[in-house]
């Protein structure tokens, strides 16, 4: 009992950072964005649109050179700049281009935002546990150690919505016709594109699968699809 009081402030602490943040990010993105206008891209997209059965999918390129996609607490999807020179410059595909935003739709219709929110009040909450009882039994290092499980935790969860976004992307961008090989190909220039030093980090840390892993998971996805019984 004595726990609870400060778990529920914890908690509603958590909730309100999240919100705040959320907010702040909606703030910047309406700051830096325009809408993209990119005519092979935008066919790509109303096909989404089409087979979503949305009347408009308005995408958004964010005024940032790093290279990403975003889907925003609200539900908008943004591109960033860095992602769009790339693909003037030949480096990367229109086709590839779509599959990151049938990724970021992914997020948007699985709620990987609302999930977020929720866990990371719930995180904050379990921090404070772990630091105190932790604590306890390893002093000072005990908020280190809190700390570091909860990274662990917050990586995990972010990788299994990775996956889930993937398989989204992977039945949509096959639904209008272009199939897993832009994923699969975008896949293997992530790490030369982005600069990323994935092999320094463990695995266990890092927010997004290695990019093998995601080609493997698409794959059997699409073996299950072309291994299915056609319907009579």
């Amino acid at each position: 009992m004595t726990l609870l009081a400060p778990l529920l402030i914890a908690t509603l602490v958590g909730f309100v950072m999240y919100q705040f943040s959320a907010w702040g990010l909606a703030r910047r993105l309406d700051a830096t964005s325009k809408p993209l206008t990119d005519p092979l891209i935008r066919q790509f997209v109303d096909r989404m649109a089409r087979e979503l059965d949305l009347p408009r999918l308005e995408v958004f390129v964010q005024d940032t050179p790093v290279i990403n996609g975003l889907a925003a607490p609200d539900g908008r999807i943004f591109l960033t700049r860095g992602f769009i020179e790339r693909y003037r410059a030949g480096e990367v595909r229109a086709e590839e281009l779509a599959s990151v935003i049938a990724h970021e739709l992914g997020h948007v219709a699985l709620g990987h935002s609302r999930r977020r929110m929720v866990v990371y009040s719930g995180q904050n909450a379990l921090r404070m546990v772990l630091m105190i009882v932790i604590g306890r039994f390893v002093p000072f290092v005990g908020p280190w150690i809190a700390q570091a499980l909860m990274t662990a935790l917050s990586a995990r969860l972010s990788r299994n919505d990775e996956y889930e976004a993937d398989a989204y992307a992977a039945a949509l961008m096959t639904k209008i016709g272009l199939g897993i090989g832009p994923q699969r190909s975008l896949f293997r220039k992530l790490e030369r594109l982005t600069g990323s030093a994935g092999a320094a980090t463990p695995a266990w840390m890092m927010s997004h699968p290695h990019p093998e892993q995601r080609i493997e998971a698409i794959e059997r996805l699409a073996r299950g699809w072309n291994e299915r019984p056609a319907l009579r």
